[in-house]
């Protein structure tokens, strides 16, 4: 699922219904999806320690959506965040407050200029996506104006928990920011406010409109999905999560080429590149005091993780979760 990044785990919450794909597995493909998995630096945990000298950055891998089970995690950062000089994060809250001033200023950074959906994808195609957007809400005269990407986000989260976001639901980011004011914590965003934006307009329309039907290819399990990032997430796999992801698409109907060629252009244009711009950020501010760091669960594992770059400038990594 190429547009996993947006959420980085879709968790379920006490009003999302579904099964757990993963649990259902036989249990060779368990393993081969855990093997894979874990091949990559850091593939398990959610909350973690760097340390060099008196240098001390405390990581805790988010996802952005609600979950009753926040408070497990929140526990295990609290008392780092209470000794921190700053906690960083993707996007603050003035940045998220920008964010909504310009789309609300100048709804071209989210509709496109130029064709509409139904001219881009074929009829058969439309009618499909017209199926899963009225499952998530959206009017298809609405979507149908929209950038492919930002309609691709959209299918991609499950709707319950697009209910609980709009009824007020904190992911465990903002749930650390709120933290963070109570306990007068200096919050800093890690990237502009208009990073969204910048990352989309780099895909290609071709790039955009595979993302879009590898979307609506998965609508239909949304909420299953959902359930099963949850589980994995609190599981500590985040990195199974991914795996996963490519053995739906691959299910759904797309090609294992074309799939891998989404995931990677995923994992380089929005996690890594943006891994290799923070760190700087990361490392200036630990040598002035304690830090917490809050991104994408995503963002931590692998070889271009933030875990790995740490360690490979000196950083001794602890597991604390």
């Amino acid at each position: 699922m190429p547009m996993l990044w947006v959420a980085l785990a879709l968790p379920a919450s006490a009003q999302c219904t579904g099964s757990d794909i993963f649990d259902a597995l036989p249990k060779a493909e368990q393993a081969r999806l855990e093997a894979a998995a874990h091949a990559v630096p850091f593939a398990q945990g959610l909350v973690f320690a760097a340390t060099k000298g008196d240098q001390k950055i405390t990581l805790a891998g988010t996802y952005h959506l609600p979950d009753s089970r926040h408070t497990q995690l929140v526990a295990r950062v609290q008392d780092a965040l209470k000794r921190a000089s700053v906690l960083l994060v993707e996007a603050g809250p003035d940045e998220e407050a920008r964010l909504q001033k310009a789309m609300m200023a100048d709804p071209t950074l989210m509709f496109s200029k130029g064709k509409t959906l139904p001219e881009l994808l074929s009829p058969a195609d439309w009618d499909l996506t017209k199926t899963a957007l009225a499952a998530h809400g959206m009017p298809a005269f609405l979507a149908a104006k929209m950038r492919p990407a930002f309609v691709a986000m959209t299918l991609s989260l499950p709707p319950c928990a697009v209910k609980d976001m709009g009824a007020g639901g904190k992911g465990l980011d903002k749930v650390l920011m709120q933290a963070a004011q109570t306990n007068e914590v200096t919050i800093r965003a890690l990237e502009p406010w208009d990073t969204v934006f910048t990352l989309f307009n780099s895909i290609s329309e071709k790039d955009s409109l595979e993302m879009l039907r590898s979307a609506v290819i998965g609508a239909p399990l949304a909420d299953d999905m959902g359930v099963t990032m949850a589980d994995l997430y609190f599981r500590g796999e985040p990195r199974i999560i991914w795996e996963l992801a490519r053995e739906q698409a691959i299910a759904g109907g797309m090609s294992p080429d074309e799939v891998e060629r989404q995931m990677k252009l995923s994992e380089d244009l929005l996690m890594v590149t943006r891994n290799h711009n923070w760190l700087p950020k990361i490392e200036a501010a630990a040598a002035k005091g304690p830090v917490v760091v809050a991104v994408g669960a995503l963002h931590l594992s692998g070889d271009q993780g933030l875990l790995y770059l740490l360690q490979q400038d000196g950083y001794t990594i602890t597991r604390l979760d």
